[in-house]
């Protein structure tokens, strides 16, 4: 392998080396994005911990983050994202409402997590087009309005983390093929092909 998405083999620092071990641990493979990161090893770890600071007053759990993520990913057109985090909503909530919400359709979901899907949503393809009755559905679906800060600062950092990946051609890693739910792989129908190289570890 001689390029990470459009971009040449950055060298592995120590920091970066941290990283893919992390990987390694978690997935028992080194992600294309720790790879693509490795330009600023740095950067990507202060960006996690910006995230988990966001999320450190109103605490969105794993399930709630995992509903942002799949919602605003498949907006966005982000095929990797999308099946990292659809994945991770299969195993909270059943692989059909995982597919369902990365097809915009949210019946799986409780009233709650459908008002956050529909305002990721929102977030990722106009921000600009936003009103203040979006944000009283949210209030409505019982969310106070630090809880909403919250989970709009969450999706914005998310969408920066995915326009870098995105542009520079990064490809969702050829495991995910065999290991997300075959019903939320077929539902990723947008954004980059999966890889066909199994990356080494």
């Amino acid at each position: 392998m001689d390029r990470i998405g459009f971009l040449g083999i950055p060298d592995v620092t120590a920091e970066a080396q941290q990283i893919f071990d992390e990987d390694v641990a978690e997935v028992g493979y080194v992600m294309s994005v720790s790879r693509l990161w490795a330009y600023q090893p740095a950067t990507v770890t202060g960006l996690f911990a910006l995230l988990r600071q966001v999320n450190a007053g109103d605490r969105l759990s794993p399930r709630q983050r995992s509903v942002l993520v799949a919602a605003f990913a498949s907006a966005f057109g982000d095929s990797y994202c999308s099946l990292m985090w659809g994945n991770r909503l299969a195993q909270a909530a059943g692989a059909e409402t995982a597919a369902g919400v990365l097809k915009g359709v949210d019946d799986g979901l409780d009233d709650s997590e459908q008002a956050m899907a529909a305002w990721a949503r929102k977030v990722a393809r106009d921000p600009n087009g936003t009103t203040e009755a979006d944000v009283q559905e949210l209030r409505d679906a019982g969310f106070d309005d630090s809880q909403i800060f919250t989970i709009t600062a969450f999706v914005a950092l998310r969408l920066a983390f995915s326009t870098v990946n995105d542009a520079l051609g990064l490809r969702p890693d050829a495991p995910l093929r065999s290991t997300v739910p075959a019903v939320v792989r077929d539902a990723v129908t947008f954004g980059r092909p999966i890889d066909d190289v199994e990356d080494e570890a």
